[in-house]
């Protein structure tokens, strides 16, 4: 288990690296223009506060694999992982219209690929609590 934390570890690192290009990729200068202040800026400050979080938890998995495996306090943060990562799996589908997606190949694998990976984060967090 220590293993798949370590991966874990590693990709969410990536992950919330990753989120540094989003306003570039994602054209938010010209697609976020349309938005008020208030409502251009919560965005951008919530994709900050997420990456961050993602980063916080990919360093915590690096660092601390066996405690969160063989202690208490591990084991309940590894629930609350496994429950946020199967929120975010159930997201992926029901919080995001097909539109987005479905026809578009590039779109399609990013779809199918964030689906496996919420999928093993929700597995790996709740089997470490559950055993």
């Amino acid at each position: 288990m220590e293993l798949h934390l370590k991966i874990i570890g590693i990709i969410l690192i990536v992950l919330a690296l990753i989120h540094i290009v989003f306003p570039r990729f994602f054209k938010w200068k010209q697609e976020l223009n349309s938005l008020s202040t208030m409502n251009r800026q919560l965005m951008l400050v919530h994709t900050f506060f997420i990456a961050l979080m993602v980063l916080l938890n990919g360093l915590l998995c690096l660092s601390s694999a066996p405690e969160l495996i063989n202690t208490n306090l591990g084991k309940k943060i590894s629930l609350g992982l496994g429950v946020f990562w199967t929120i975010r799996l159930f997201i992926q589908f029901f919080g995001y219209s097909p539109v987005v997606w479905k026809g578009k190949p590039f779109e399609t694998t990013v779809h199918v690929l964030f689906s496996l990976l919420w999928t093993y984060l929700s597995l790996i967090f709740l089997v470490i609590y559950f055993y």
